[in-house]
């Protein structure tokens, strides 16, 4: 087949600048063919290379003695004692999942599985945090749909429970929604599988499904805005089969089990072209494929298109030899595909040959160490000015305009249709704070939680990253986990543009400062770029995933107040309501400071609540929605309604940091005021539950028409 020419718009159509391209010039010393600028295309994109973020991505807190291997991996991987390691990745994929809400949020739950169990981890628990534009968008409610559809489709046929997660809506989603998947799985500590290719002559095998069309060029669209073409973008989307994946999972840690394995990286973005050269460069090894011998599913595919692929559940593996007869029957016994592609060499070289042809021959360390690199010029976000106005509403009516919000209803319809409870060790599900799943064999359990507040990030880059991080410390806190570490999913509009720049080296200093001072690494993540249509960006959303240790159930604070239980509030309120909830729901505005994140208070709260465990009914951490919305959504849950002692605003909605509600036990709530004062921690009553209604001072409404507001306003939004 005749390849194309390359011209000038062919490369600006493969994501390539001209002075990049002048750089493939320079790097090989002549015109590339039309499957080597595929190749570096698919490299040198954003969402391959990090190219915009990798200077401020390594100023983050990456280390801590429980870190078995940090960013750089398929996933982080994190011990949890007794010779076992939790290994957990978060992953976008926005950008396909607008253009094919089904598949693209479906693809995305599938690639991050992957992602996982390359590692040698049996995957346990999933999460998703979505964002979508506002309900009345005409397009909001098809997405919504769509995705969360993909969402349970693919993690409730595999088999894994979906614990947690977050769900928001905002006019600057509207023509970009956002579909951040995370996945955590277990694995011994001494049996975790890397991606560095190593030894010479050594069989580079495919695994799994067969190679399409679907998802050519999907990373190089990932890597691009959108706009008015969008619709010819639909073939970029991959398409999954979570059967497969399901088989795929247990063929590899069945050829896992069996010590054949020198290294394996699952092919995700870019397809055999990223996953070929991250092993061979880690390695130090240049890779030899033979298109002729890859599984294909279409007649007549070129070699620019099998390189490109992105269809879903395959891996590429370095094998060692002696073992080629134990590896393909595992992968025959599945009924997958098994092919011997090619060989690592020691040359620096990344040779493709298809119908006898050289299709690609370039220097393979090029492709993927030296990607190009930038430091953006950014511009920091401007101070905004302090909200200070007051808001004159009745306090219940305020609760109204919260829940009656889909941002703060209850989201029991997206999470419904999520399998929660498979593999039976599920212990909290969705709808309270972070999830939390048993440890299978073991008294301990891990907690998992996902947090960003975008609002205060826009207002102020800096403390929105710092508030991102507190919340996720908290919400593993306050269902008695230690955080462990994080996972962090960058989502942020066009790097090109110096004020969005700014949000995102603002957001970054934030969780950089946030992490050393709570001591909880990030471990792994994702950076998504160019989040925009048509020019206008999302809010900047830098996605916290987290992961908590309980070292055994006892710990555990997952129970729901009682009658006549103490509302306590652990932490200072000071009435914050800039950028808060009430301000957004109440009075469609959005003005004012994100609220400032004092981490020493954070560490010291969040340590005394622990400590202070066995006096506790039931907590929650405090953000959007303040002391009103938690105190509401905790009696909620338990059936009963609640008094707060007090109908002051700031008191109710402010959105202060560092701070939790726990419901206490009336005989045990001076044992645990005593132990905050000795403990020089900030801690008072402020009401009590029980009773049918909600009563913030003289303003009060009976539980149950609030209880039915909130509950059914999401469904009636969007669905």
């Amino acid at each position: 087949m005749q390849e194309p020419q390359i011209t000038e718009d062919l490369i600006a159509a493969h994501g390539l600048k001209p002075d990049e391209y002048q750089r493939i010039l320079d790097i090989i010393g002549r015109a590339p063919t039309f499957t080597e600028l595929g190749i570096f295309s698919a490299m040198w994109n954003e969402h391959c290379s990090y190219k915009s973020s990798k200077k401020w991505l390594r100023t983050l807190h990456t280390t801590g003695p429980q870190v078995i291997c940090g960013p750089g991996e398929n996933a982080g991987v994190v011990d949890i004692g007794d010779g076992q390691a939790v290994i957990f990745k978060m992953e976008s994929h926005n950008h396909p999942s607008y253009i094919e809400p089904h598949q693209g949020a479906a693809t995305g739950v599938g690639g991050i599985l992957r992602d996982v169990f390359t590692m040698g981890a049996r995957p346990i628990a999933a999460m998703d945090a979505l964002s979508f534009g506002l309900p009345s968008h005409p397009k909001t409610a098809h997405l919504v749909k769509g995705v969360v559809e993909g969402v349970g489709s693919y993690g409730n046929c595999f088999g894994v429970p979906n614990v947690g997660g977050e769900v928001r809506f905002h006019a600057a989603y509207n023509g970009n929604c956002l579909v951040n998947a995370f996945a955590a799985g277990l694995a011994d500590a001494d049996k975790i599988f890397y991606s560095a290719a190593s030894g010479v002559g050594m069989p580079v095998v495919y695994l799994g499904a067969k190679t399409g069309r679907d998802g050519v060029g999907g990373a190089t669209m990932a890597s691009a805005e959108f706009d008015d073409t969008i619709e010819e973008k639909r073939p970029t989307v991959q398409v999954g089969d979570p059967f497969t994946e399901k088989r795929l999972l247990e063929a590899c840690l069945e050829l896992m089990a069996s010590d054949s394995v020198i290294s394996i990286q699952d092919m995700g973005a870019a397809g055999l072209t990223c996953s070929a050269v991250e092993m061979g460069d880690k390695g130090g090894l240049g890779i030899r494929l033979q298109l002729d011998a890859v599984p294909q599913r279409e007649a007549n595919m070129t070699a620019y298109e099998m390189m490109l692929s992105e269809s879903q559940e395959r891996m590429l593996m370095v094998l060692k030899p002696e073992k080629e007869a134990v590896a393909r029957a595992i992968f025959e016994k599945w009924d997958l595909d098994f092919a011997i592609v090619g060989e690592t060499i020691a040359e620096d070289r990344f040779l493709i040959l298809h119908g006898n042809e050289v299709k690609a021959d370039l220097p393979l360390s090029k492709l993927s160490s030296s990607a190009p690199e930038y430091d953006r010029p950014w511009v920091e976000t401007p101070a905004p000015a302090p909200f200070t106005a007051l808001l004159d509403i009745d306090p219940v009516a305020g609760l109204k305009a919260l829940i009656s919000s889909p941002n703060h209803a209850h989201k029991g319809w997206v999470w419904e249709q999520y399998d929660t409870q498979v593999m039976a060790d599920t212990i909290r599900t969705p709808g309270l704070g972070a999830g939390v799943v048993r440890v299978h064999g073991t008294p301990k359990a891990l907690a998992f939680t996902s947090d960003v507040t975008p609002r205060y990030v826009r207002a102020n880059p800096y403390e929105g990253g710092k508030q991102a991080v507190a919340e996720a410390w908290r919400n593993l806190t306050a269902v008695g986990a230690v955080p462990l570490a994080a996972t962090d999913n960058l989502n942020f509009g066009n790097p090109e543009k110096p004020e969005i720049m700014g949000q995102f080296v603002g957001a970054i200093k934030g969780i950089g400062e946030a992490c050393r001072a709570l001591d909880f690494p990030i471990v792994s993540g994702n950076v998504s770029l160019y989040n925009e249509t048509d020019g206008k960006g999302i809010l900047p959303t830098p996605t916290i995933g987290a992961v908590g240790l309980l070292a055994t159930l006892d710990d555990l604070i997952a129970g729901l107040p009682a009658e006549g239980d103490l509302a306590i509030v652990i932490g200072e309120t000071a009435g914050h309501l800039g950028q808060s909830a009430l301000l957004y729901e109440a009075f469609g505005r959005e003005e004012g400071d994100a609220p400032p994140v004092d981490l020493a208070a954070e560490r010291r709260n969040g340590d005394f609540l622990r400590a202070s465990r066995k006096l506790v009914r039931a907590a929650t951490d405090l953000s959007d929605g303040g002391l009103a919305l938690a105190a509401f959504e905790m009696a909620e849950a338990a059936g009963l309604g609640v008094t707060l002692d007090t109908d002051d605003i700031g008191r109710l909605f402010g959105e202060d940091q560092a701070r939790y509600l726990v419901a206490v036990a009336s005989g045990a709530a001076e044992g645990l005021l005593e132990a905050a004062r000795a403990a020089g921690v900030p801690a008072a009553t402020v009401g009590r539950f029980g009773g049918a209604s909600v009563r913030f001072g003289a303003s009060a409404a009976p539980l149950a028409e609030l209880s039915a507001i909130y509950r059914s306003a999401f469904a009636a939004a969007v669905a």
